[in-house]
């Protein structure tokens, strides 16, 4: 994958953006061609960073959040930025019956690396993704059978 995307989003701060963030990313992500299996992962990682930054913080100015990402050849950057919450965003140690608590760790269980970053204009929490792109080798199924030898045969 020789292609290097970036996208800025500035969205409504609100739950109806998360599905636009994410259609839009996994768009770019199929035009790059990225495998599949990355693409939900990546996906999974931007409605997570989304949903908290709605649920814990509050918008940057004019009611809105701000959505990044990077396409490189090995990983995917993506980025949720929002006017900051009264606390700093850390995993968190949910109870087995806890409805919630389980989406920073689900974002560092899927990338190779994750962070925050606060200034002045808010918080920013980011990932990396690991993606590869699509390619023959990319296609063998757990056996090892090329998907073109699946077609054919």
């Amino acid at each position: 994958m020789e292609v290097t995307e970036a996208s800025v989003l500035l969205l409504p701060f609100a739950a109806a953006s998360v599905g636009v963030a994410r259609r839009r990313l996994v768009s770019d992500l199929i035009a790059a061609e990225v495998y599949d299996s990355a693409v939900c992962d990546v996906a999974l990682v931007i409605s997570e960073l989304f949903s908290n930054a709605l649920r814990h913080a509050a918008p940057l100015p004019g009611a809105q959040i701000r959505v990044t990402w990077r396409i490189e050849p090995v990983s995917v950057r993506v980025a949720v930025s929002d006017g900051g919450g009264p606390t700093a965003p850390q995993l968190g140690e949910p109870t087995q019956g806890a409805t919630g608590g389980r989406g920073l760790r689900i974002v560092e269980k899927l990338s190779s690396r994750w962070g925050t970053s606060t200034g002045e204009d808010g918080t920013t929490v980011w990932a990396e993704v690991p993606v590869r792109p699509l390619t023959a080798e990319s296609e063998m199924t757990t056996v090892g059978v090329p998907a073109a030898a699946r077609e054919s045969g």
